[in-house]
């Protein structure tokens, strides 16, 4: 039986509205629906955010993930952090999200063990070359986010990999998830290309999360 592909909600909450309380409380919400519908991971990508307002939220998002948890435990969600390990440790996250030129998982790991915290963190890095990926499965990464797949209608000039670099990328032994122009129309392509799963910020933001996980699942590989 093919192994159930993995689904990651990336974060966007100015994509919500002009002003921050709404904007906030429309990503909890999301956030919500995203972890009772079984996305695999969700990445909190709220770059624009300072310190303090992003340790503030990321703390709501934990505690609004414990209690769905605990009502219902067949829930198994992970909320990843990203770039800011110091931020995931502080509020009890289940891991990091690293960008392609940022430390290396070797250091947040020793960071995570020596804070007592367990072991097993979560560690995602985004990738845009079939070398970087290599480099994420030597260096012992969870999985890999690789973009841009395809064209992205927020950045047309950006050089897409295509199919064939997705594929590339997808030689590598360990997980990795296609991100960057990807739809429910042509996200069967990229896990025949050996993807093992999908990444999207619109896709699932903009979208019913159930009904685009539902019809994800149903796919071959899903």
């Amino acid at each position: 039986m093919a192994e159930r592909c993995r689904l990651c909600y990336i974060t966007d909450r100015t994509a919500f509205a002009p002003d921050e309380p709404t904007r906030r409380r429309r990503l909890l919400e999301k956030i919500d629906e995203a972890t009772r519908s079984g996305i695999d991971y969700i990445q909190l990508r709220e770059k624009d955010l300072p310190t303090r307002d992003l340790e503030s939220l990321a703390r709501e998002a934990v505690a609004l993930l414990n209690k769905l948890k605990s009502r219902n435990p067949e829930l198994s969600t992970a909320l990843l952090i990203n770039s800011r390990s110091d931020i995931a440790l502080t509020v009890g996250a289940d891991g990091v999200h690293l960008r392609s030129d940022d430390v290396r998982p070797q250091e947040v790991k020793q960071i995570w063990n020596q804070s007592g915290a367990p072991p097993d963190a979560l560690i995602g890095i985004s990738c845009h070359s079939a070398s970087e990926v290599k480099q994420a499965e030597a260096d012992r990464a969870s999985f890999v986010v690789f973009a841009p797949v395809f064209v992205k209608k927020d950045a047309p000039a950006s050089q897409p990999a295509g199919l064939t670099g997705l594929r590339e990328a997808c030689r590598a032994k360990i997980p990795v998830l296609a991100l960057g122009g990807v739809s429910l129309e042509n996200a069967k392509e990229c896990l025949d290309a050996g993807a093992a799963g999908i990444a999207g910020i619109r896709l699932f933001q903009q979208n019913d999360i159930a009904k685009v996980v539902d019809s994800l699942r149903q796919l071959s590989r899903c």
